[in-house]
């Protein structure tokens, strides 16, 4: 094949890779031949995207019909042969082409996919031959938002995005009688790899000793047309080894570490949400 290799690259500005809204992203366009080949045109592409897929109606599997909205679009054309003459040449062998775009600095949404729908940041670059000739390459690189915490309704136990402490009770009924736990925590704005210390007091009115679980739910929210679909993960922080038995009042202390990979919460995105609440269960002992 004449186009040997055809590869679109870019340039770190941090060392984490990430870009946010304001920063200059710059790159390269990397193309090999073979021989000296006439292109009628070289471009390279830089999006941002949110894109949800249609989930299925009744636990059927997903349709194809997405939904997308687009963040920001450019385009930079490296070489055109406007004339139509042939004239515009890719030498034999190793040929780079440099780049410079200017992210919009306005807020959006970080890089992120979910269960139904994920936001992506891009680069593309096509080469075209002819119109049956065209070579194609793509990457995408990592985008965060500078927004660090965004609004949330303060009804929601977030773990991540509502920083002030918080203090809730969930009345739970067994068989054999009522259990009340009341919850309370230091902080609830969090970032990842971040602990708090979260105090449950348990108060055990019925004939079976209890165990409280702590677990952290993840509620992803996905819309597309005039569909809401939520999709929720529970996570369970390990194994409980404190024992409430029956009859008593109990209050039991533990600190909760977030685990450093787990995407933050937002809600700057029309099509999509994440947010998390931390949840307190038992387990009985008979």
């Amino acid at each position: 094949m004449t186009i040997k290799h055809l590869r679109v690259d870019y340039d770190k500005v941090n060392p984490t890779g990430s870009f946010s809204p304001g920063d200059v992203l710059s790159g390269r366009i990397t193309v090999v031949t073979s021989k000296e080949t006439r292109v009628q045109c070289l471009l390279v592409e830089a999006e941002g995207k949110a894109e949800v897929t249609r989930p299925g109606e009744d636990g059927h599997p997903p349709t194809t019909r997405r939904d997308r909205k687009r963040y920001f679009y450019f385009e930079n054309i490296i070489l055109q042969d406007k004339k139509g003459d042939g004239s515009e040449i890719i030498g034999r062998g190793k040929n780079v082409y440099s780049f410079t775009f200017e992210i919009p600095n306005r807020d959006m949404p970080s890089s992120y996919e979910g269960k139904w729908g994920k936001i992506t940041y891009s680069l593309h670059t096509k080469l075209t031959r002819s119109i049956w000739l065209v070579h194609k390459s793509k990457t995408e690189f990592p985008f965060l938002t500078k927004s660090e915490f965004p609004f949330v309704s303060k009804s929601k136990r977030i773990i991540i995005g509502l920083k002030e402490p918080q203090y809730t009770t969930r009345i739970l009924f067994l068989g054999s009688g009522k259990v009340t736990v009341n919850v309370s925590s230091e902080k609830m704005g969090l970032k990842q790899g971040e602990a708090m210390e979260v105090r449950a007091e348990v108060l055990n009115h019925s004939r079976c000793a209890v165990t409280p679980k702590f677990h952290l739910s993840e509620k992803q929210t996905f819309v597309s047309g005039s569909r809401r679909v939520v999709h929720t993960n529970d996570v369970a922080f390990g194994a409980e080894t404190s024992v409430v038995p029956e009859g008593s009042v109990q209050t039991v202390a533990r600190t909760l570490s977030v685990p450093p990979l787990l995407p933050p919460t937002f809600f700057n995105c029309s099509m999509m949400g994440l947010q998390y609440e931390l949840k307190v269960g038992h387990g009985t002992l008979v």
